[in-house]
């Protein structure tokens, strides 16, 4: 149960819509048959409906509350029962504090999920505190059934590798595609699949089913968007795509490498500790690397021309180390070979194909089209 909180705050501010910055002081098998454009939204929650008079509740937050040893450079998320209203969603109903200090950053809401990216570092060894108020609504207007307030530590040990890339709207899909999502069943996606501008008729392979305001496959544990659904979902989609571009652009741009082409691109058998690597070339993992490092530290991978990884060989991680905190921006194409297994985020200028029983823990974000072959995706772990 949440606890309530232990202060009373007086702020007036205007509402703001995601993303929102926060000032210093704290004021603030195919697509059915092509026809159905009636798709899913980017919210499954309330329509706003009058006859709705259910609060909304927060059901998980990350970190989890009282959790210990977070990275510095952590997002703080909660999500809710339902859809909610995103003017309601502010600096004056979520409060990020150290003691009585209000902590700057940038608010962003999307799909039942609001996300808080502080403007710097976190302290090493501290605890903070955040708060959402019952100032915050649902569509139709209901508050939050009580404040809801949780807290968390942070590492004593400061995270290694370059500051991370943070991937905005565009983290919360699984697959997110400007072009095409293909599927040669039976493949297996844990989370969300965006496609944005294309049409739903470009989602291919996946059996869609509409539920609501969204669709569902057998082959996916989560949601499909396509930009032609209802709204909000096109706007959202439109959100998701600027957020992997900025993302791509971020990690391009890293500069000062630890290592610059390594192994002449050819990167088969080592280990990589935390860091920015890049390379002026293609890239072949012909067999096993490991990427070995704590829980927070951080990988970024630059590679210029395409990224081969081959059939049955893997990347794994050691450590501690977590998907969740590796980069993979490459500008040509990727391909993952035969049951081959990734980890990480994959950035990509134009293509990323997963071939025959490939996997990976990570997301994939391709600026042209995912192409899928008895695949399996699964979004990384917070």
């Amino acid at each position: 149960m949440p606890r309530l909180p232990s202060f009373v705050r007086k702020l007036s501010c205007l509402a703001l819509l995601a993303p929102l910055a926060i000032p210093a002081f704290g004021c603030g098998d195919s697509a059915s048959d092509g026809t159905d454009s009636a798709g899913g939204s980017g919210s499954t929650g309330s329509t706003g409906s009058a006859s709705d008079t259910t609060s909304p509740t927060v059901v998980s937050t990350f970190p989890t509350d009282e959790s210990a040893n977070q990275s510095t450079t952590t997002t703080i998320e909660a999500r809710f029962s339902e859809a909610m209203a995103p003017a309601t969603l502010d600096s004056a109903t979520f409060i990020v504090e150290q003691g009585s200090t209000v902590i700057p950053g940038v608010l962003n809401y999307y799909d039942e999920t609001i996300s808080f990216t502080p403007d710097s570092s976190l302290s090493l060894s501290t605890t903070y505190q955040v708060t959402i108020t019952t100032a915050a609504e649902d569509l139709a207007g209901n508050p939050l059934e009580t404040s809801y307030v949780w807290s968390f530590e942070t590492s004593a040990t400061a995270p290694a590798g370059p500051a991370p890339v943070h991937l905005g709207a565009a983290g919360e899909y699984a697959v997110l595609a400007k072009s095409a999502i293909s599927n040669v069943p039976t493949s297996a996606i844990t989370g969300d699949l965006g496609l944005s501008p294309a049409a739903a008729t470009y989602l291919t392979g996946f059996s869609l089913t509409k539920t609501g305001t969204h669709w569902t496959s057998p082959q996916v544990t989560g949601s499909v968007f396509a930009a032609d659904n209802d709204p909000p979902t096109p706007t959202n989609l439109t959100t998701a795509v600027t957020d992997m571009m900025t993302a791509y652009t971020d990690a391009a741009g890293r500069p000062t490498p630890t290592a610059l082409d390594l192994g002449a691109g050819t990167i088969g058998g080592l280990t990589f500790a935390p860091g920015l690597y890049r390379w002026t070339s293609s890239v072949t993992i012909p067999t096993d690397i490991t990427l070995s490092g704590a829980a927070n530290d951080t990988w970024i991978f630059q590679v210029t021309g395409d990224l081969d990884l081959s059939a049955a060989q893997a990347i794994t991680l050691s450590g501690g180390a977590r998907a969740k905190n590796i980069v993979w921006q490459v500008a040509g194409a990727v391909t993952l070979g035969t049951t081959s297994h990734a980890e990480g985020v994959i950035l990509s200028e134009t293509a990323i194909t997963l071939g025959t029983g490939a996997s990976i823990e990570g997301r994939l974000l391709a600026q042209t089209a995912v192409n899928l072959e008895s695949a399996t995706v699964t979004t990384p772990a917070p």
